[in-house]
């Protein structure tokens, strides 16, 4: 069995290798997004029916699938060049599980 898509103009192809080819953390997703209301929507979406939450916006989807849902601002606070903003900012996130788009711009401002 295998399934194949297209992921924002990717191929993806997976195949059902059988139980010698678990899925694992070498494979995951990332969701970028631009408000809470993203981070809320496809945090709760991918838990919703079996998923369970890890640190720092990963969690794995009920088929076992890994994920990262990630607010933009953590991306440019630690694309940055403020060095004290970063720190303060991955202190922040790496206490969360779903990542808060306030408490981190808070971070980032000191």
């Amino acid at each position: 069995m295998a399934a194949s898509a297209t992921i924002m103009g990717q191929d993806f192809m997976a195949i059902n290798g059988g139980p010698m080819f678990p899925q694992t953390e070498a494979v995951s997703f990332q969701i970028h997004c631009d408000t809470q209301e993203e981070v809320d929507h496809y945090w709760d979406s991918l838990l919703a029916g079996g998923g369970k939450p890890s640190q720092c916006g990963w969690l794995k989807d009920r088929f076992g699938v890994s994920w990262q849902v990630v607010p933009t601002i953590l991306e440019q606070v630690m694309g940055g060049g403020d060095n004290a903003a970063r720190e303060r900012v991955t202190a922040a996130f790496m206490s969360m599980q779903k990542l808060d788009v306030a408490a981190l711009k808070a971070a980032a401002a000191g």
